[in-house]
């Protein structure tokens, strides 16, 4: 038996084991106190993380609505900033193959400008004139469409009010109406824009040249202030093929709409419209506008139809052959050409459509869906933002 205070050696074994003191153990008091005290941090490690998620939901929404302020009361400077970017991506293929071929850059964009001004300024001096004649004869117009739109609406008009005489009995005789104010629009109202409408043409015009001269150098400057080299690899290979996809969607969405334009034009001429080429180039810019553009067409048509023809079949004419062209292009021509990795949901287009023309008016509206597609297309090559392209492609 072992001593007090003598410590058993290695070789000599404990004999009994009641001798030995045993280890202290945790009661249930002590047991429940920790756990309730994990819980309890738990559920404060909860909670701060829900604040700290409710604050971030009111700190990206303020940020939203000052980006959206800011757009808005700066859209006279980004308007021309965006429409010249798109116009350069547009244009810069064929600056890049003048410059693979040896020809400088400034003198490719000069004379690609140069034909671009010059056909604009011709389009505009056949097609200002019609326009003009059609604004200031609006009223007598609408004077005119009223008796043709009443032949058709007649036996409705007829079957609604007797409808009314069997519900609420015969009706009282009116007073007559007074007659509406004659709406006018003077060529001096459309003069006094003139130097507004010149000076962006002109911003957007020097916007574009700069653009297609000096992109590339500023790219590459851009591209230098990455400091890693793998970095810089990868931001040439993402800033390439960004810009070559931009810069196809735009440059093919420009050449359908200008062949949609043509043949809705060589149409009207053949079905003996009047102003056929301002008709084509309406359709044309309003095809920038999906689903939108082709609807405001298709009633233009109609009502020009009516108030040229005096049949009602070979007045909506041109509305059917318009909305045969629409239907070809957008179900046939512009996927086999685009392919299906730019086609967008018809949801995120009227969504991003109702914002920009909120934000910005009609430019907006024309510019929207360039900048959807062109946002999509870069969100796929950014990590992190691949859910926005899932999101809005179709």
């Amino acid at each position: 038996m072992n001593e007090p205070g003598h410590l058993p050696s290695h070789d000599e074994p404990v004999r009994d084991r009641s001798d030995v003191a045993p280890l202290p153990v945790d009661s249930d008091e002590s047991i429940g106190y920790a756990s309730s005290a994990h819980s309890r941090g738990l559920q404060t490690t909860r909670g701060t993380l829900r604040h700290l998620r409710a604050i971030r939901v009111i700190l990206n929404s303020m940020l939203l609505l000052a980006l959206m302020y800011t757009v808005t009361l700066t859209k006279s400077l980004l308007i021309p900033l965006v429409l010249a970017a798109f116009l350069g991506l547009a244009l810069n293929p064929i600056v890049a193959a003048g410059s693979r071929r040896g020809l400088p850059r400034w003198l490719c964009a000069s004379v690609l400008m140069l034909a671009l001004v010059g056909s604009l300024g011709f389009g505009v001096s056949k097609v200002a004139q019609p326009a003009m004649g059609w604004i200031q004869g609006a009223p007598a117009t609408m004077k005119e469409l009223l008796p043709k739109f009443r032949t058709i609406t007649a036996p409705f008009e007829m079957a609604n009010r007797a409808t009314q005489n069997l519900v609420n009995g015969p009706p009282s005789r009116a007073h007559p109406a007074a007659a509406a104010a004659a709406v006018s629009i003077s060529t001096w109202d459309v003069l006094a824009k003139a130097p507004a409408v010149l000076a962006a043409m002109l911003t957007v015009t020097l916007l574009v040249f700069f653009f297609l001269v000096f992109g590339d150098t500023l790219l590459r400057r851009l591209v230098e202030i990455v400091p890693d080299f793998h970095a810089k690899r990868h931001a040439v290979v993402i800033v390439r093929s960004i810009q070559t996809e931009v810069s196809r969607y735009i440059l093919t969405t420009s050449l359908i709409n200008l062949s949609l334009g043509l043949f809705t034009a060589g149409m009207l001429w053949w079905l003996n419209m009047p102003d056929p080429l301002l008709w084509g180039t309406v359709a044309m810019m309003a095809n920038y506008i999906p689903y939108v553009g082709a609807i405001t067409t298709t009633t233009i048509l109609m009502m020009v139809g009516l108030v040229h023809f005096d049949q009602l079949g070979q007045a909506m004419l041109p509305a059917l052959c318009f909305i045969g062209f629409t239907i070809v292009e957008g179900n046939l021509i512009t996927p086999m050409v685009l392919g299906r990795r730019m086609r967008v949901s018809p949801i995120a287009i009227l969504l991003w459509l109702l914002i920009w023309g909120w934000l910005w008016g009609i430019p907006g509206a024309l510019l929207a869906v360039p900048m959807l597609t062109s946002v999509k297309l870069i969100a796929e090559r950014i990590r992190g933002w691949g859910w926005f392209a899932v999101m809005v492609q179709r």
